[in-house]
C-alpha cells in the first residue's frame, strides 16, 4: 500500500466509527429514555466525544439517531440498479424493496433489534417523524435518477421516474405506518407485500354495483 494514501484512508475509517459510535450512542439512549430527555451532549459523551465532534457529523439528535435508515435506503437504491432492464420501473422498486427484506447479511427493519420502537416513537415524535422525512426524501431522489437512467430519459422533463417512484416509496411509507400501528415486529414484508399489491390494480378497481360506497361530494350536496 502507498504510504502516502495510507492516513486518508485511516482517518476515513476513523470518521466512519466515530459516526456509527454517535449513531449507535443516540439510537440506545432515545430508547432507553425518552427523546426529549436525552441531550446533544449526552449522546457525545456515550461515545466518548465532545460537542463539537457530535456537530460535525450530525445536525441533532433525530438525525444522529435516525442515521442507520440512510444505510437502507442505499441498500433498496444499489438493488433498484441491479434489477433487469427490462422490468417496468414500478415493478423494479417493488423488487429491490424485496431484495431490501430478505438480505441476509443486513437486515432489514424487522430483523434489527429494537428498530421496530423506533419506527413506533417515530410516528410519535413530530421532530422525529420530520427528520425520517427528510432521508426518505433524500433517498427517493436517488431512486429517481435510477429510475431515469433505466429509462433513458431526463426527470426534469419526463414525470414517469419521479411518479414511479412516489408511487412505490409511497407503498412502503403506508406500510411502514401500519407496520407501527399494527403491534406485530414480524408483520412487515406481508404489510408491504399489501401495499405493492394495492398499486398492481385493485386500488383502482371500480366498486361492485359502478361506484364508491362513500362519496365525500355526495355529502357536501345533501348538508
Amino acid at each position: 500500500m502507498n504510504p502516502e494514501r495510507k492516513s486518508p484512508e485511516r482517518r476515513s475509517r476513523k470518521a466512519r466509527r466515530t459516526r456509527e459510535a454517535l449513531a449507535q450512542a443516540a439510537f440506545e439512549l432515545v430508547l432507553d429514555h425518552g427523546l426529549r430527555r436525552v441531550t446533544v451532549e449526552e449522546i457525545a459523551e456515550r461515545a466518548d466525544v465532545d460537542r463539537r465532534t457530535f456537530s460535525r457529523y450530525f445536525t441533532g439528535k433525530e438525525a444522529a439517531v435516525l442515521d442507520s435508515f440512510r444505510g437502507d435506503g442505499d441498500r433498496i437504491n444499489e438493488a433498484l440498479r441491479a434489477r433487469p432492464a427490462g422490468e417496468p420501473p414500478l415493478t423494479a422498486y417493488r423488487r429491490a424493496v424485496e431484495d431490501w427484506l430478505e438480505d441476509p447479511g443486513t437486515p432489514a427493519w424487522h430483523r434489527r433489534e429494537r428498530v421496530f420502537e423506533l419506527v413506533v416513537l417515530a410516528e410519535r415524535e413530530p421532530t422525529l417523524y420530520a427528520a425520517f422525512h427528510h432521508i426518505r426524501v433524500d433517498a427517493q431522489e436517488d431512486s429517481v435518477a435510477i429510475v431515469a437512467d433505466r429509462l433513458g430519459v431526463d426527470p426534469r422533463y419526463d414525470l414517469r421516474p419521479a411518479v414511479a417512484v412516489a408511487a412505490g416509496a409511497g407503498a412502503l411509507l403506508a406500510a411502514r405506518a401500519a407496520w407501527a400501528r399494527a403491534g406485530r415486529p414480524d408483520d412487515l414484508p406481508r404489510l408491504i407485500g399489501q401495499a405493492f399489491d394495492a398499486l398492481a390494480g385493485e386500488l383502482f378497481a371500480q366498486p361492485p354495483g359502478g361506484r364508491a360506497p362513500y362519496s365525500t361530494t355526495e355529502e357536501s350536496r345533501d348538508t
